[in-house]
């Protein structure tokens, strides 16, 4: 007998990078951290202790991207939110977002289209029943703008011509 619902996603070491990324901004906001070092702070707590869960290396590039550009991505973010603001988020959809955008700016090996349906299932999975809608509304905007954040990035990593 077949049905009509379908089949779960299956979550890869990505997923669950980004999701452990979420999870790290979100506590590193909630509690005043930096949270490049609650990220150090973990892995070294899952070194030391095999109760803890390792610290995908994803996850730390996540954090310590979104963190050193955060400026630039929370701009991006609150250019998009059409009367509201980033402090008016709730915190889950901030890092969401956060690490989405960073994504797209910042990650030229993970396709847009990934990185906005990343963002829309941790939502599903994190957030209001709202949130995902939301999210995938604000990427969207995000995503045309993406490619030439991308160019003027890489031309910034290129060595002068001589």
């Amino acid at each position: 007998m077949s049905s009509d619902r379908p089949a779960p996603k299956k979550l890869g070491a990505r997923h669950k990078a980004r999701r452990r990324a979420v999870d790290l901004l979100f506590e590193a906001e909630a509690r005043d951290l930096d949270p490049v070092d609650l990220a150090a702070e973990r892995s070294e707590l899952a070194i030391a202790d095999d109760q803890v869960a390792p610290v995908h290396a994803y996850t730390i590039e996540i954090v310590r991207g979104v963190a050193e550009n955060l400026d630039r991505v929370d701009e991006t973010v609150a250019s998009y939110l059409q009367e509201w603001t980033l402090d008016r988020l709730p915190a889950v959809d901030r890092a969401i977002l956060r690490i989405a955008v960073w994504e797209l700016f910042y990650a030229p090996d993970v396709p847009p289209v990934v990185v906005v349906d990343e963002a829309v299932e941790l939502a599903k999975q994190l957030s209001t029943d709202d949130s995902p809608g939301f999210i995938n509304g604000v990427l969207g905007q995000v995503v045309v703008v993406a490619p030439q954040v991308r160019a003027a990035a890489a031309a910034q990593l290129q060595p002068p011509s001589a």
